[in-house]
């Protein structure tokens, strides 16, 4: 096998992790991961024979649900807050994509009576410390 394979390592998104090797990574314990998946809050692939199978996301994910729950909210409203964080990406990618085909066609078809407008940042996602 080339050097290159055996060094590639798997995207944040590839399911990878059995659930011991998750809670390892995660520092929790393999009956709270069962339990987040039961209520949706973190949902792995799974294997033919049903096994879990968590990608790093998960696992970040995992953390982020931890520290909710560390903070006093309850799992009900840590599963809005993820669908809200998630929305709230999936707009921002989507509002960052909209602009760049605004101003392709800006450029394309200049207006007459329209200023270019100045460019701002997106921040899709913020870490508190």
């Amino acid at each position: 096998m080339s050097d290159e394979l055996m060094n590639e390592q798997p995207s944040d998104d590839a399911a990878v992790y059995v659930i011991s090797v998750a809670a390892e990574i995660s520092g929790l314990h393999p009956q709270t991961l069962r339990q987040y998946d039961r209520l949706g809050l973190v949902s792995p692939n799974r294997t033919e024979g049903r096994n879990r199978r968590y990608s790093l996301r998960d696992i970040a994910l995992l953390r982020a649900v931890q520290k909710l729950v560390g903070e006093g909210i309850n799992h009900a409203g840590i599963k809005r807050i993820i669908e809200l964080e998630s929305a709230m990406a999936n707009m921002a990618i989507e509002v960052a994509q909209l602009r760049i085909e605004v101003d392709a066609l800006i450029d394309a078809n200049p207006p007459k009576g329209l200023m270019r407008r100045s460019r701002s940042e997106v921040i899709v996602y913020k870490e508190e410390n």
